[in-house]
């Protein structure tokens, strides 16, 4: 028998955080860095990291509904982000670091606004979610130097992190 396995997409600002988070557990096969959303076909990631294309970074992620449903990735996308800030995530600013979830299916739609539903009426934020839920559009893998950033680069990821904010905003929301 087949594996049946699905695409998810997720922008949460720069997509060197976003892998570790999901990378490495069972069912995720496979997590990508790269550019969706924009108008440029094959972008660059000067290009992106510019505002010239359209795109936003993100991560595209194949998993085995069967093992890691796709409920439980929007349950580890939302606690890696900032769902209020529409300028970009932390101190990567811009709309390339917005964010959005990007839905493959109606049933990924549907379980998308059903979360940041809950999300928004939970009482954590006193300003507005402003994440998008938007459909899939073509995804463009990023360079090879950008993938599986955390392993390739530990030091400068760890320090990337430390000044962004993002694990300090992650304590204060969301690991209360």
């Amino acid at each position: 028998m087949k594996k049946e396995f699905e695409l998810a997409t997720f922008a949460g600002g720069c997509f060197w955080c976003m892998v570790k988070p999901f990378d490495e557990l069972p069912g995720i096969v496979d997590v990508v860095s790269g550019y969706s959303g924009g108008h440029v076909d094959h972008p660059t990631y000067k290009e992106v990291k510019e505002g010239q294309s359209g795109h936003y970074e993100v991560v595209q992620i194949t998993f085995d509904p069967s093992i890691f449903p796709y409920e439980s990735l929007l349950d580890l996308y939302w606690p890696q982000i900032d769902p209020t800030d529409d300028g970009g995530q932390f101190h990567d600013r811009g709309d390339q670091y917005r964010t959005a979830i990007f839905y493959h299916n109606e049933k990924q739609k549907k379980a998308a606004e059903d979360s940041k539903q809950r999300i928004a009426e939970s009482g954590r934020f006193n300003k507005p979610i402003v994440t998008k839920i938007l459909p899939a559009a073509a995804f463009y893998p990023a360079e090879d130097y950008h993938q599986k950033f955390y392993k390739k680069s530990p030091d400068e990821y760890k320090a990337d992190r430390k000044v962004s904010g993002r694990d300090e905003f992650i304590r204060n929301h969301w690991e209360q």
